[in-house]
C-alpha cells in the first residue's frame, strides 16, 4: 500500500483569547494520496478553514497553538522552518483562498504578482513567465487575458478576482492544491469551467486536491472522499458513494436533507438542521451535536456524558455518534433516506 501524500494525525488548533480558549479544530485526522480529492463539509465555524490554514502554515506568527502531525511527503509541516515552507508554498502545496480581494496585493498588477509567483520557483525570463501568466488567465475563463493581465486587482469584479486567485494557485502545478470554498462568488458555468481546470490539473500531475465547500453539489461533482466536520472535530469520513447513499451521523442526514434536489419534484419543504453551530469556545459536553439531533433519544445513553469515538461502522466509513451503528442504519432507512 503507498503511503499517503499527506497525513493529519491528530491535529490540534486552538487559540487563546480573553473570553477562553477557542477549540477550532481539536484532533482532526485524515489521509490524502496523490491523484485524490477530498472534500470537508460543514457549516461555518467548523474547523474547515483553520486546517486548511494549519497545513500551509499561516498559522505561525500568530497566537494559536498547534499540535499533531501535518506530514507532506513525509515532512512535518508543523517542524520545518519559515524558510522550508516558502520554498513549498506555490509548488509543493497552494491554496485558492476564500477572499480574493484580501489575498491579492492592491499595489501591483494581476500580471506581476503571478509573474512573481513563477519566477520564485523557477529561473525564466519575465516575458516567458507572462506568456504562462495570459495563457493561465485565458485558462481559468478571464476575457482579453492580454489586456487584463495589466490591471489592478480593484479593477476585476469580484468573479474575476476569485479567477484570478485560482490561476494563481494553480500556475506551478502544484502536488496539492487546497481549495477553500472556490466556487463561491462564480456563476454555474465558470463554477464548471474551474472545477473541469482542476480536475484537469489532477489528471495530468496526479495532484491531491482539498475541496473546502459548503456546497454539496460541488462534493458530489469532484470529490472521491467526504470527510463531515462539526464543532471542530470530524464526524464522519467516508468514501464519496457512502456519504450520499448511506450517510452515518445525524449531522451529515440534516446537511443531506437541508440540500435542494433539481433532478426530481420536491412535494415537501426542506428540513434545516435545527439551532445553530456550537461556540467553539464552550462547546457542548459530550457529542458536541447532541443539543441539536433529533435522534439523541435513541442513544441509549446520554449523549452528553461522554466524547463519542470515531469508530468504523461501514468498512473504510467511520462515525462519531453514540447511537448503535445498526439502529443508526435503521434510522436513516426508515426516516431519512424517503426524504432524499
Amino acid at each position: 500500500m503507498t503511503e499517503p501524500f499527506l497525513r493529519v494525525k491528530d491535529l490540534h488548533v486552538h487559540f487563546p483569547t480573553d473570553d477562553g480558549v477557542v477549540k477550532a479544530v481539536d484532533g482532526l485526522t485524515f489521509d490524502l494520496e496523490k491523484g485524490k480529492t477530498l472534500g470537508i463539509v460543514g457549516e461555518s465555524g467548523s474547523g474547515k478553514s483553520v486546517t486548511s490554514l494549519a497545513i500551509m502554515g499561516l498559522h505561525r506568527g500568530t497566537r494559536a497553538q498547534l499540535s499533531g502531525e501535518v506530514l507532506l511527503d513525509n515532512q512535518d509541516l508543523l517542524k520545518v522552518s519559515d524558510e522550508e515552507l516558502r520554498g513549498m508554498r506555490g509548488r509543493k502545496m497552494a491554496m485558492i483562498f476564500q477572499d480574493p480581494l484580501s489575498a491579492m496585493h492592491p499595489y501591483y498588477t494581476i500580471g506581476q504578482q503571478l509573474t512573481e509567483a513563477i519566477q520564485v520557483h523557477e529561473k525564466v525570463a519575465k516575458a516567458s513567465a507572462r506568456t504562462k501568466v495570459i495563457d493561465m488567465l485565458g485558462r481559468v475563463g478571464i476575457p482579453n487575458p492580454q489586456r487584463r493581465v495589466d490591471q489592478y486587482p480593484h479593477e476585476f469584479s469580484g468573479g474575476m478576482r476569485q479567477r484570478a486567485m485560482i490561476a494563481m494557485a494553480l500556475i506551478n502545478d502544484p502536488e496539492l492544491l487546497i481549495a477553500d470554498e472556490p466556487t463561491t462568488a462564480l456563476d454555474v458555468t465558470v463554477q464548471a469551467q474551474i472545477l473541469d481546470l482542476m480536475r484537469g490539473l489532477q489528471d495530468e500531475f496526479g495532484s491531491a486536491i482539498i475541496m473546502i465547500t459548503h456546497d454539496l453539489g460541488v462534493v458530489a461533482e469532484i470529490a472521491d472522499d467526504v470527510l463531515v466536520m462539526y464543532g471542530g472535530k470530524c464526524v464522519e469520513y467516508s468514501g464519496l458513494d457512502d456519504a450520499f447513499h448511506r450517510p452515518d451521523h445525524p449531522y451529515t442526514w440534516g446537511l443531506l436533507t437541508s440540500m435542494p434536489r433539481l433532478d426530481r419534484v420536491k412535494s415537501e419543504r426542506l428540513v434545516p438542521v435545527a439551532g445553530n453551530p456550537p461556540s467553539l469556545i464552550n462547546v457542548p459536553p459530550g457529542c458536541a451535536f447532541h443539543p441539536r439531533c433529533t435522534f439523541r433519544e435513541f442513544a441509549g445513553i446520554d449523549c452528553a456524558a461522554a466524547v463519542p469515538e470515531l469508530a468504523e461502522s461501514y468498512p473504510d466509513h467511520l462515525s462519531r455518534c453514540h447511537i448503535a451503528p445498526a439502529k443508526r442504519a435503521e434510522l436513516f432507512t426508515e426516516q431519512i433516506a424517503p426524504k432524499l
